[in-house]
């Protein structure tokens, strides 16, 4: 069921054809020659989105990523391959003390630019079309695997580097994944938001 969306991403999409989703770079923080993070300006733009509970993040954004290739790969009311862009983002919640994270989660894929005006409909109805509102986040890159313990691990590092880390949302925060979900050495990003 699943190998056919993997060949998809794995064959049409050398790197060069995957379009990024376009932000302004506000600031680069860095220490001793290394990037600690960046804050960017993501533009209003329309998602698709599919809302996950499994009892492992691990599980839910495998099967949500899953759910969105078959969307972008012609299961959409165009009938065509909607092309990859990245990263596909994950947003995951906290509870109150950041100790733990929620089950539920939101995996979100950005509609090409030239599909934001009018984006193909999904025919799976757990898919739902988004606007989001322009946004500011804290960006702080890692690699390797995601699941609960290095995403709060990630969290605790960057509200740690950041020097007001209280203006940003403090239950809500973005995974950004730039690699298929399956590849072990996974290029990721925390993202906090800015509260609007």
């Amino acid at each position: 069921d699943m190998a056919e969306p993997i060949q998809q991403l794995t064959r049409n999409n050398s790197p060069q054809e995957r379009q990024t989703i376009p932000f302004t770079l506000i600031q680069r923080k860095e220490k001793l020659g290394d990037l600690l993070y960046e804050k960017r300006q993501y533009g209003k733009a329309k998602w698709a989105c599919i809302k996950m509970k499994e009892k492992q993040y691990e599980q839910s954004i495998c099967l949500g990523f899953m759910k969105l290739m078959r969307y972008i790969c012609e299961q959409n009311s165009s009938g065509l391959y909607l092309g990859i862009t990245v990263p596909i983002v994950t947003i995951v919640h906290t509870n109150e003390s950041q100790s733990e994270m929620t089950q539920s989660v939101t995996v979100a894929y950005y509609l090409p630019e030239v599909l934001q005006d009018q984006p193909p409909h999904p025919f799976d109805s757990d898919i739902i079309i988004e606007e989001w509102p322009s946004t500011i986040v804290y960006s702080r890159s890692f690699r390797g695997i995601t699941n609960e313990d290095s995403i709060m691990r990630e969290i605790n590092l960057l509200a740690e580097i950041l020097e007001s880390p209280e203006l940003c949302l403090q239950d809500t925060f973005i995974i950004a994944g730039y690699t298929n979900p399956a590849a072990a050495n996974r290029l990721n990003e925390i993202w906090f938001l800015q509260r609007p």
